[in-house]
């Protein structure tokens, strides 16, 4: 890329409501996000994340899908189908991370952190000063404490879902590697995958704790570690609770999962957040 001081910019996108089906009782639901005062069902975090890519290869080269990664905190929720575009710096002489953030086609700021390659020390969900609240003054998240295991688990990245959304055109900006084999030997797995297998099993061991609270995505990150993470590969899946806390409509989690091959070599790690709006749960009536 020649050098310049402007921002880079990726194109606009549609975002999809993929999970728009999902039934009462999810964000996702018109009526359901329509009652905790979202203008409709939401279009979730790593549908997003998805886009990036194409902007993060302009910047890094393939690099970053081995060593990179993308930490996003969630400012404003979208909906279906509205328009928007991947932003980020330029990278300064000598530098492995930069600022990156999503905007909507009106300047709505839709999410906002770092980018990075080499450097996961200093991304923004690690940076974040993650200390705990009182855990007497929880109400959904008062069974979860920090430590608690969510899962030690052997799974295979299937293609299946990832490929369906590709061939539906439902993957924002789709880069043909997450269809067909890569250089690194595989099908390199799309964001929208990571979140799948690093946050789908994990909320399933969490639902006994927090009942029928509705849940959102509140901060996102993807790391690539000795990638990239590849489709119809084995590997070891451990996840543990870092931190719970609230704000005034939620009480949130965040929770850390590292992904190993069968070398138990260290592939893939992942951060999320994940918030419970306090006006969905009984605990609040």
């Amino acid at each position: 890329m020649a050098e310049s001081n402007e921002p880079v910019h990726g194109p606009y996108w549609a975002g999809r409501n993929w999970s728009a089906d999902a039934g009462a009782g999810s964000i996702h639901d018109d009526e359901t996000a329509a009652k905790l005062g979202f203008r409709g069902g939401t279009v979730a975090g790593d549908v997003h994340m998805n886009q990036f890519p194409s902007t993060l290869l302009e910047i890094f080269g393939d690099r970053w899908f081995e060593t990179g990664n993308l930490s996003l905190n969630f400012r404003n929720a979208t909906v279906d189908r509205e328009k928007v575009r991947v932003c980020a710096e330029p990278l300064g002489p000598g530098a492995q991370q930069t600022r990156v953030w999503m905007e909507r086609d009106d300047g709505l700021l839709v999410c906002s952190g770092t980018a990075a390659v080499n450097d996961l020390g200093h991304s923004e969900l690690r940076a974040r000063d993650l200390r705990p609240c009182d855990p007497s003054e929880l109400k959904i998240l008062r069974r979860v404490e920090p430590g608690m295991p969510l899962g030690d688990l052997q799974l295979t990245i299937d293609s299946e879902k990832q490929f369906e959304r590709y061939d539906k055109g439902l993957i924002s900006n789709p880069l043909p590697l997450f269809r067909e084999p890569s250089r690194w030997g595989g099908v390199v797995a799309a964001p929208c995958t990571f979140v799948q297998y690093f946050w789908g099993p994990q909320t399933q061991l969490l639902r006994p704790s927090v009942g029928d609270a509705v849940g959102l995505f509140g901060a996102i990150e993807i790391a690539n570690v000795h990638g990239p993470l590849l489709l119809e590969r084995d590997y070891r899946v451990r996840s543990h609770v870092v931190c719970v806390g609230q704000s005034p409509k939620t009480e949130y989690l965040w929770f850390d999962t590292t992904a190993a091959d069968e070398q138990d070599r260290e592939v893939a790690s992942f951060r999320m957040m994940l918030r419970f709006m306090k006006a969905s749960s009984p605990e609040y009536g």
